[in-house]
């Protein structure tokens, strides 16, 4: 696995107008591998936007390394930096505590009469989006104490779809501290995501050792 960095030129206002919702950061994420374009086959990817101070970045995580011409359609030049997330993978220990960031979409399911499957609804209020984080810890092999994170930042996203008319997807930034419980699941996570719309900017988490 690998994990690349690339500074958004928030000052270009051109790709600024074309990165106005979430599918436009999608097609951008995976026009960045494009063997797998021509090959016709997509592996999964976990990306996110970070803002530190004035700056945004984009965050990936993928099983090959991005292409830098085509990662850096709407960067910065030459602020790509990928390193191999491997020997951080399997330096992880059971116990370890980090320090994590993560931005998921809290939704609950409802059934509803007459439908086989349950209802997608969003969450808005935040002691509802932090039991959302509480309760699927122990399921991807951590532990987390309530007054050991916080809801950083909270909104909606528009994704909009070729062909589908616009969605807003509930927004919540988590960051806190946690500890380790099953090295598999919690290396899984870190792989391959937390809860919905992982395509579309949503599940990725990192972590600072303590």
């Amino acid at each position: 696995m690998y994990l690349s960095r690339v500074e958004i030129d928030s000052a270009n206002r051109h790709d600024m107008r074309n990165l106005n919702h979430l599918g436009a950061y999608h097609n951008w994420v995976e026009q960045s591998f494009p063997d797998e374009v021509k090959a016709g086959v997509r592996s999964r990817k976990l990306w996110r936007i970070d803002r530190i101070a004035d700056k945004k970045y984009l965050l990936v995580v993928s099983e090959t390394v991005p292409d830098r011409e085509q990662i850096e359609t709407y960067a910065v030049k030459g602020s790509l930096a990928t390193k191999n997330y491997d020997p951080f993978l399997n330096s992880i220990r059971e116990g370890d505590h980090y320090r994590f960031r993560i931005i998921l979409n809290p939704v609950h399911s409802v059934m509803e009469e007459g439908r086989t499957r349950g209802k997608v609804y969003p969450l808005f209020a935040e002691a509802d989006q932090r039991r959302f984080f509480s309760e699927r810890a122990v399921g991807h092999g951590f532990r987390v104490q309530e007054d050991q994170f916080l809801i950083v930042e909270r909104g909606q996203e528009t994704l909009l779809k070729k062909g589908k008319r616009s969605t807003d997807l509930v927004k919540a930034v988590y960051e806190g501290w946690l500890t380790v419980e099953d090295r598999a699941l919690f290396t899984d996570l870190l792989c391959h995501g937390m809860g919905r719309e992982k395509a579309y900017g949503f599940g990725m988490m990192t972590v600072i050792r303590g």
